[in-house]
């Protein structure tokens, strides 16, 4: 018994002796991995700076500065490691670096796959930084192209966090990827009133607004004869496409046209609708098969319609016998006159 707790307490004075002696070496190793991981944050900071002023660039630069910044650190690990321990070599790194890629592969696939995404989307630049973008039902501007996700900043002030994998496999919508955009919007005219002058006045209104361009020209189409108007389509350039841009222009444009067509006696008509009401006879009220409803109902003779006038006249003598007035004439205007 005394000899098993001998043996014991001998491996564990063998491991505190060990422990003591790589304990220089493992602060030594631990300063030189914070050396490394500083060099990799400046590496990366100076390829940023270095492509920050070309647009072109940028995308690369954030590219280029995470792989060296990874690489450094990788490095450094390594180097901590021979450190620690001096048996360790290069061969041993590589094949644990291929086992654990393997297994790291299958635990964290979506993970490796929104990186990829990032690296491709930084690299062919779909769009960049500070672009305007519509994913889905998500719009706004975009404030960084990560390694895992793209972060995008709503109009209303809200933070959209979306996968790269996403933005990668699907259709997204850059409003801001040329200098000029073209909005349109309809307006509905009269049908009696004159489609050229009331074009010509659509043309005139938007000149006289600052925000849409020259060059392009802006345009007038007819589209469509709509059930209670004609439908003319404006159409103008801006420059820049933003989105305060366009909400801007399309204000002052829609006032302005507004303001042109009423000053110029152009209708600006909105739907109506006719209603048709058809009467019944008392003594088929109710009555399915004798109803005039639109349908033909049934067989025989159908019911004819009253006039107004006889509706009045009868209205007045319902009236008439709930004031007392039992003996009265109904004259043929509808109004009551008392015979007594």
């Amino acid at each position: 018994m005394k000899a098993d707790i001998s043996a014991v307490w001998d491996k564990i004075q063998g491991m505190i002796n060990g422990f003591i002696i790589l304990l220089p070496n493992m602060v030594i190793a631990l300063i030189v991995f914070a050396i490394f991981l500083y060099i990799a944050r400046s590496i990366k900071k100076v390829v940023k700076r270095l492509t920050h002023n070309h647009r072109q660039a940028r995308s690369l630069g954030m590219v280029l500065g995470r792989l060296a910044q990874g690489t450094t650190i990788l490095i450094g690990l390594f180097v901590a490691l021979s450190i620690v321990i001096p048996t360790f070599k290069a061969n041993d790194l590589i094949q644990l670096l291929g086992i654990s890629g393997v297994a790291i592969g299958f635990a964290f696939r979506d993970i490796l796959q929104n990186f990829l995404a990032g690296i491709l989307i930084l690299l062919t630049e779909p769009f960049q930084i500070n672009d305007q973008i519509v994913f889905k039902n998500f719009e706004g501007t975009v404030e960084n192209i990560q390694t895992r996700a793209t972060t995008i900043k709503t109009y209303d002030g809200r933070r959209i966090l979306i996968p790269n994998s996403e933005l990668f496999t699907n259709s997204v919508t850059v409003n801001t990827a040329f200098n000029n955009r073209r909005l349109q919007y309809d307006i509905g005219i009269g049908y009696g009133d004159d489609i050229d002058i009331a074009k010509e006045l659509i043309l005139e209104a938007m000149h006289s607004v600052k925000e849409v361009l020259k060059d392009p020209a802006p345009d007038v189409l007819v589209m469509d004869l709509a059930e209670s108007t004609v439908n003319i389509r404006a159409r103008w350039w801006i420059d820049p496409p933003r989105r305060i841009d366009d909400l801007t222009s399309r204000d002052r444009v829609l006032c302005a046209i507004k303001k042109k067509l009423t000053e110029n006696g152009i209708d600006l008509p909105y739907p109506t609708r006719q209603i048709l009401f058809h009467d019944q006879t008392e003594e088929t009220d109710g009555d399915r098969s004798r109803q005039r409803e639109g349908w033909v109902a049934g067989k025989g003779e159908f019911p004819k319609p009253r006039r107004i006038s006889d509706s009045i006249r009868h209205l007045a003598q319902v009236q008439a016998q709930q004031n007392g007035k039992v003996d009265s004439h109904i004259t043929n205007d509808g109004k009551t006159e008392n015979v007594n």
